[in-house]
């Protein structure tokens, strides 16, 4: 079954990689979306995918890279829409 996700992930997230890691970790699971750093200081994410690899995903968000400290990670589903054909870091 698909899974689509909104995460917004708060915490010591931005300068420490987590964009990049996070990209890696959703392409190596096969998922599909974005990663972007907010101007907030947070993470806000979109996965879509197989749904039991949409919740690693979001396990993965809740420690991220080494460098990371995450204290909340929101987590809204959505719909499955299909309008991604792969991962994206965004800027």
């Amino acid at each position: 079954m698909k899974s689509n996700v909104h995460v917004v992930i708060s915490g010591q997230v931005q300068g420490v990689c987590f964009r990049a890691s996070t990209k890696q970790k959703a392409e190596e699971l096969g998922l599909t979306g974005w990663v972007r750093n907010t101007p907030d200081g947070c993470v806000e994410a979109v996965f879509e995918g197989e749904e039991k690899l949409v919740e690693e995903m979001i396990k993965w968000c809740h420690r991220g890279p080494p460098l990371a400290k995450v204290d909340n990670v929101e987590v809204e589903n959505k719909r499955p829409a299909n309008n991604f054909s792969s991962f994206s870091a965004r800027y």
